[in-house]
């Protein structure tokens, strides 16, 4: 075996050791299936359509920048930048990388909520999400 071949494997090795998750390392029914078993329940397409398009109280609803069904190109409330569609049957993107999946849950959770989603938000609207269907 080369150095650079054993070099490469033990790069590979080192990444899968930390959990440093990578692009298209995951897909949009294994993020639901992930957090349905946090939640301890499946989760509910209606529940997350309409945890989907609530404000909570606040300004923004996940649709404000999505949009309603999340099935085309959205736009952020603030900063107008283009978000590409959400709903996984109209980007094949969406939800495949856990380290994306993570930071905007995160992210927008904050920004909507002010605070984290639960297990249980996140796998109502994975449901609702991987629901809607051209």
């Amino acid at each position: 075996m080369t150095s650079l071949r054993k070099l490469t494997l033990a790069a590979f090795s080192t990444l899968a050791a930390t959990g440093i998750s990578h692009a298209a390392d995951t897909t949009a029914a294994q993020q639901l299936a992930h957090w349905s078993t946090q939640a301890g329940s499946p989760g509910n397409v209606d529940k997350g359509k309409v945890f989907f398009t609530t404000r909570h109280g606040g300004e923004w609803s996940c649709a404000s920048c999505h949009g309603t069904p999340p099935t085309a190109q959205g736009k952020h409330a603030s900063t107008g930048k283009s978000i590409a569609p959400l709903a996984p049957a109209f980007n094949p993107k969406a939800f495949t990388d856990t380290a994306k999946v993570d930071k905007w849950f995160r992210r927008n959770c904050n920004d909507v909520l002010s605070r984290e989603c639960t297990a249980v938000e996140k796998a109502d609207v994975l449901a609702y999400l991987n629901a809607l269907k051209p």
